[in-house]
């Protein structure tokens, strides 16, 4: 790696900002991010992103898998194909999400995620999201049955110990659910509501204990109505919780997209691929938790009944619909892909192309295709 990397002609999109300049790389870190006519230093290896746009490298926080993998698969080097995938669509730190399963495979997904993390070769993997086995049995979606239990935080507590275990997604309604959001705080995790049937008073009970984030919104989750507004209207009222969107156009509708922009402002929400090990691969036959999957035209439905079973979309589209849908500047748009990601998780360092920030970037085309991938300040596509 060059002692210092020089990143010029771009055009630079981070929260608040969207201006021509370059930017300065010293020990994988940010050290100068210069104007348009700036004086440009010439001890340093340069790259021309000949007007593209440099972004924070994204961060997916729910993803299954891609390329044919799944984090929870229990064969050895299945992580890290997973995490090299990412890369491609722009992708710098994904968490390794789980599923409902036993617990023994849970904490091999973490073992797993602890030896990549010593010789790293792809996207950073700074956690592990658990999604389930805390589950409304009632609301599955493409989880297993067989495995669904009452949230017990001691189970958390040892596959913490293996490997950070950065958030769980559970059913707030299901045994103490209030109490287990408290617990999961006091850890250090974020807590979200997921796979549930919870009433806005029950979800209300946990979010007086410090929920405020929202799985995949509004899938498996009670929907708006009148009477009850639910899940769905308790993220669209309380103007704090943090609501996940699956921007395929598939699991949320184009109007619906638009209308949770209009009520909702960009710190509050994060765009997730939910994708699983059909991404980046053809249409056909494939497997989530140990169900079959099929896959056509995109869309990964369970060959039993057709619920949607995760996604294979790449974060680099999800902004593409959202920007095209809302019409919203790329400068809070930008929150969305990695920002608002790194603040909830304390994820230090991450989020901004600002002096002192990690090297972590994205370099798109303006038709939002990657060209270029920087992981540390080092070039990884």
């Amino acid at each position: 790696m060059a002692e210092k990397l020089l990143i010029e002609n771009a055009r630079i999109i981070s929260p608040g900002v969207d201006r021509p300049g370059s930017v300065l790389i010293a020990g994988g870190k940010i050290e100068a991010v210069l104007n348009q006519n700036a004086a440009l230093p010439r001890d340093a290896e340069t790259v021309d992103a000949a007007g593209g746009m440099l972004l924070p490298g994204f961060i997916d926080v729910h993803c299954h898998g891609k390329a044919g993998a799944d984090f929870s698969d229990p064969e050895p080097g299945s992580l890290e194909k997973v995490a090299k995938a990412k890369v491609a669509e722009g992708v710098t730190s994904v968490f390794a999400t789980t599923l409902t399963l036993p617990e023994s495979d849970l904490a091999s997904t973490c073992a797993q995620a602890k030896e990549y993390a010593r010789h790293r070769t792809g996207a950073k993997v700074p956690g592990i999201h658990l999604e389930g086995p805390f589950i409304n049995p009632k609301c599955l979606g493409a989880q297993n049955p067989d495995f669904v239990r009452e949230p017990d935080a001691s189970l958390v507590g040892r596959l913490n110990a293996i490997y950070p275990v950065k958030r769980i997604s559970y059913a707030p309604e299901c045994g103490n659910g209030p109490e287990f959001a408290a617990q999961m705080i006091a850890a250090g995790i974020v807590p979200s509501g997921a796979h549930t049937a919870a009433k806005f008073q029950e979800f209300k009970a946990a979010y007086d204990r410090g929920l405020r984030h929202m799985t995949h919104f509004c899938n498996q989750m009670t929907p708006l109505h009148h009477r009850d507004i639910g899940m769905v209207g308790a993220g669209l009222l309380l103007s704090d919780t943090v609501t996940e969107l699956i921007c395929d156009l598939i699991h949320v509708s184009a109007p619906m997209v638009k209308l949770i922009f209009q009520v909702k402002d960009c710190d509050h929400v994060m765009l997730i691929s939910d994708a699983m090990r059909a991404a980046g691969m053809p249409d056909g036959s494939y497997t989530l938790g140990g169900l079959p999957v099929t896959v056509q035209n995109g869309a990964a439905r369970l060959s039993s009944n057709g619920a949607l079973a995760g996604s294979t979309l790449a974060i680099c589209d999800a902004l593409k619909n959202v920007a095209s849908v809302t019409g919203l500047p790329l400068s809070e748009l930008v929150k969305t892909t990695s920002f608002n990601a790194a603040r909830e998780h304390k994820l230090e360092g991450l989020g901004k192309i600002e002096p002192g920030y990690t090297a972590d970037l994205v370099l798109l085309s303006d038709e939002f295709k990657v060209r270029q991938v920087f992981i540390d300040g080092t070039r990884c596509l």
